[in-house]
């Protein structure tokens, strides 16, 4: 079963169970889902709406790209436990002998790669979430203008989030190149993304 296919009750129990995963970094992949679906609710709220018929065409825009970010984040909550499985089964490997620990070592290495990438990727696809979102800020319906002030919270939070699942995996890897790239690239995206989703919230604070 899915983690996307159980009840908000049900996956809420597995999340606050003993379960090492799902953990936070599906959990911020589903902030990040809950956002862009609000930015998508505006979209919805906005296009064919004589009142903002100047904006239709850039918010039929955002109400593609929208949909078709909702749709990837959504896919994110069950990656980030997928790779994560992929790191426990490794524990499960045989370590008696000096060739099955080094057999161990290597596929530990390549399933934390896989971790910190998940999580890393998901953050590519958040700060392209705030991009579109802030493209419907003052041109989308006023009625729901604080919607997209929650849904630029709940991005920057899932940013956060999948930041803290990328540093922690990088942790475990013995690539200096791989741990350097990936934590100076990371960085900038998240130093960019918190400072657009906070530039959305002020803008929809000050309009309210």
């Amino acid at each position: 079963m899915k983690l996307v296919e159980l009840t908000v009750k049900d996956f809420m129990t597995t999340l606050g169970s003993d379960e090492p995963a799902p953990g936070g970094g599906s959990a911020s992949a589903l902030a990040a889902a809950q956002g862009i679906s609000l930015t998508k609710m505006v979209a919805e709220l906005t296009v064919g709406k004589k009142k903002y018929a100047e904006f239709e065409e850039e918010m039929k825009q955002v109400l593609s790209e929208s949909t078709k970010l909702q749709s990837e984040l959504v896919e994110a909550i069950d990656k980030d436990t997928e790779s994560f499985n992929e790191v426990a089964a490794v524990f499960e490997m045989p370590k008696e002998t000096d060739e099955e620990k080094a057999a161990r070592r290597e596929a530990m290495q390549k399933a934390l790669k896989i971790a910190a990438k998940t999580p890393y990727e998901v953050m590519e696809v958040i700060y392209k979430a705030l991009e579109v979102t802030h493209k419907a800020i003052g041109k989308s319906n006023t009625n729901a203008a604080s919607d997209l002030g929650v849904a630029a919270l709940d991005l920057k939070a899932a940013l956060q989030g999948s930041w803290l699942n990328v540093l922690i995996n990088l942790a475990g890897i013995k690539d200096e190149i791989f741990v350097e790239e990936y934590k100076a690239s990371g960085q900038e995206i998240l130093d960019k993304g918190c400072k657009l989703a906070d530039e959305i919230y002020q803008e929809i604070l000050k309009s309210l």
